[in-house]
């Protein structure tokens, strides 16, 4: 069958469709999780421990331009996922041994390989998924699990499973989750660890932005006590001052705008990975047991205060950087006003200067038109006299006094004319 040509992101954008799938998992299940924070660098030398380890054990190795895998290692399964800025190694293992966190199933995973991945942990959790005990755990024997901490959780996909989990770190360095099941298919198992350990590196990655966002504060303070000083100053500020405010004005805009660029992108950031949480504790579709706080609760009641730290300085820079703009606008408004008046000044002073070179420009013409005027005059009286010394009948001084007024005019007509030809060549 012929067919147009594919789209050059089709194949690309369909296996997105199906990236991280769950893991279909028959109870009872042990896992063990890891997110480890990457930088892009990282990837060859991540991708190359994958193939390490497929080697090792003798199983073929993924593509290098995958971004997730799963492969069965015999006395282990891994799933390795990729992520914008993380990836997430998952162990599985079928089956249980005494106590659910007694041996973990990391235990198993060669140590020398472990040591050797790329990036630093952000998240690492020890699952445990059990049939239900045919009587309902007390909380002592429930927190026993979880080193005597307190624990949150509840009934999770509208009774189809218990879940109880404290959130803590470990001696051993994981958080732990226990999934007591009571009618799990073995998707509906697997969806189920997905969420909640999604929901955990979710909610890390939205924490990281927390820190970064608590360091900026003093600086916003800072910045708007300094804003505060300036503007009482344009108060009664001379116009001789006035650039120099304004270049200060300038500086503590550069200081806003900086705090701006080096933080937007992680608050951005940490908007995502909130609306991620939320998503995934919606689809937990948890409902509350007597005596225990939700995980949602739980969750919600810590991160809510973090996200609302990160977005009061998203809004106190917004605030800042209006107010020094609309500063910064009104101080150049009269800054320019300054320039204004004393390029009117100037000009006024010009007009003055150029009427004077135009009255001087007059005299000096009426003057040469004079010094013209005398001395065409003498040559015509010597030109009379010579004539009449050679007998010709000839009055000298009517000769002169009829050449005077024909020679004023004629002079005063030339140097009109000059000085029209000088202004249209400078024209």
């Amino acid at each position: 069958m012929t067919k147009p040509s594919n789209h050059p992101l089709r194949f690309a954008l369909n296996y997105e469709l199906h990236a991280r799938p769950p893991e279909a998992l028959s109870i009872p299940e042990q896992a063990s999780y890891l997110a480890l924070a990457t930088d892009p660098a990282d990837r060859q030398a991540e991708y190359d421990s994958i193939v390490e380890l497929c080697t090792r054990y003798g199983v073929p190795a993924p593509a290098p331009e995958v971004n997730h895998f799963k492969v069965d290692l015999g006395t282990f399964r891994l799933k390795w996922e990729r992520r914008a800025e993380c990836s997430s190694y998952t162990f599985f293992r079928q089956g249980e041994s005494g106590e659910p966190f007694a041996q973990p199933v990391i235990a198993s995973v060669p140590r020398a390989w472990l040591d050797q991945l790329p990036g630093q942990v952000l998240v690492a959790a020890h699952v445990a998924l059990r049939k239900a005990p045919a009587a309902t755990p007390d909380s002592d024997e429930l927190a026993s699990l979880f080193e005597g901490n307190l624990l949150v959780g509840g009934r999770v996909g509208d009774g189809v499973a218990n879940v109880r989990a404290d959130f803590r770190i470990h001696a051993d360095g994981f958080s732990r989750f226990l999934i007591d099941d009571i009618s799990l298919t073995p998707r509906q198992a697997g969806r189920m660890v997905q969420r909640l350990l999604e929901v955990e590196t979710y909610l890390m990655r939205a924490l990281l932005t927390l820190p970064v966002a608590r360091a900026t504060l003093p600086v916003l303070a800072d910045a708007d006590r300094q804003l505060s000083a300036l503007l009482n100053e344009m108060v009664d500020v001379s116009s001789e001052d006035e650039p120099a405010l304004l270049d200060r004005l300038t500086r503590l805009a550069a200081v806003v705008e900086g705090t701006i660029s080096s933080t937007l992108g992680k608050i951005c950031a940490a908007r995502a990975y909130q609306d991620l949480v939320e998503r995934r504790l919606a689809e937990l579709r948890e409902v509350r047991v007597e005596g225990v706080q939700p995980i949602g609760e739980f969750v919600k009641r810590r991160l809510l205060p973090a996200m609302s730290t990160c977005e009061t300085v998203a809004r106190l820079q917004d605030s800042l950087s209006e107010r020094i703009s609309r500063a910064s606008e009104m101080l150049r408004t009269r800054v320019d006003i300054a320039l204004q008046r004393q390029n009117q000044s100037l000009l006024s002073t010009a007009a003055r200067r150029a009427k004077l070179q135009l009255r001087l420009q007059e005299t000096v013409e009426g003057l040469s038109v004079a010094a013209v005027s005398y001395y065409v005059v003498g040559l015509v009286g010597y030109a009379a006299k010579a004539i009449k010394a050679a007998g010709a009948p000839v009055n000298p001084e009517i000769v002169t006094g009829i050449a005077i007024p024909i020679v004023v005019i004629v002079a005063a007509l030339g140097v009109r004319h000059i000085r029209q030809l000088v202004q249209r060549a400078v024209t």
